[in-house]
């Protein structure tokens, strides 16, 4: 593994921290010595199946990072309220003197819902949540940030967390409004990265497959996909998605998808920008 400090001294904003990626995305990036503002709305969304973060969950996060000696600053914030969002980056801000990174990872799911609707009978409600959260709270996070970065005048690195949903739908999740806010992402980071380029500041996005995360293994999904069950579970839901993967694996693991961050927050990418990285398992390919 490369020596430590690859994000020596840099300060980075992180949405959705409080488990799953965000958390793991918060840790990688203060073993490798960065400070982080962390925020996650901590609490259920109506109408989304996947089970809420929680505030013991953020929590959790805070006490991971100062494990590593790094300085943290949490709120409980809906990155659908920008307001709430410029608020709590002002005061991490404030707090740790400067902002060099945003990752912009907060994000809902419907995988597992119990009404499985096709994209035309998708509820106007379920539409404009997955849209506010996915894609609004996408730019509302970056416009919130920007500006710090911008006053540093020392450039920075912008990550957006899309999907391999941000390339290809599925013709059996019932996922279109995912897959539309997806690929919305995709066309901010590559506004963005045209737009901040002269600053020196960077924007790409990532791309997961399917994350060990409770954003997938949850019993809504397991449901889903093996209806004909009493009681699925992990084992049963991994053969379905190993099947859509190149390498033989059914999911990655979050810290996956936080190498490759780390990699996009570094000075080891300086020059990488308006990319769309998969870490994917080989499932664009098929």
């Amino acid at each position: 593994m490369t020596a430590a400090g690859r994000v020596e001294g840099k300060v980075a904003f992180i949405t959705g921290a409080a488990r799953g990626q965000g958390r793991a995305h918060a840790v990688r990036l203060a073993q490798e010595g960065a400070d982080i503002i962390a925020i996650d709305i901590c609490k259920p969304i109506e109408g989304f199946l996947n089970p809420p973060s929680t505030p013991a969950d953020l929590a959790q996060t805070a006490d991971l990072v100062r494990r590593h000696n790094r300085r943290i600053v949490t709120a409980e914030i809906d990155v659908r309220d920008y307001d709430a969002l410029k608020t709590a980056v002002d005061n991490g801000v404030d707090e740790l003197g400067r902002l060099d990174v945003i990752v912009a990872n907060a994000g809902i799911s419907n995988a597992g819902s119990d009404d499985g609707d096709t994209l035309d009978k998708v509820s106007e409600q379920d539409w404009q949540d997955m849209i506010d959260v996915n894609l609004s709270g996408v730019w509302k996070t970056v416009k919130a940030g920007v500006p710090h970065i911008l006053s540093g005048g020392h450039g920075g690195s912008i990550v957006l967390t899309s999907s391999v949903n941000g390339f290809k739908a599925y013709s059996n999740l019932h996922l279109g409004h995912y897959v539309a806010s997806k690929h919305g992402v995709v066309g901010l980071m590559r506004a963005f990265a045209v737009e901040l380029g002269q600053h020196m500041i960077r924007v790409n996005s990532v791309h997961p497959t399917f994350v060990n995360t409770p954003m997938l293994l949850n019993e809504g999904l397991y449901k889903l996909v093996r209806p004909d069950l009493e009681n699925p579970g992990p084992d049963d839901l991994a053969p379905f998605c190993q099947t859509f993967h190149t390498l033989p694996i059914p999911w990655v693991e979050a810290e996956d998808i936080s190498n490759a961050v780390l990699f996009l927050a570094s000075d080891e990418s300086r020059y990488i920008t308006g990319v769309t990285l998969p870490i994917d398992a080989g499932q664009c390919l098929k």
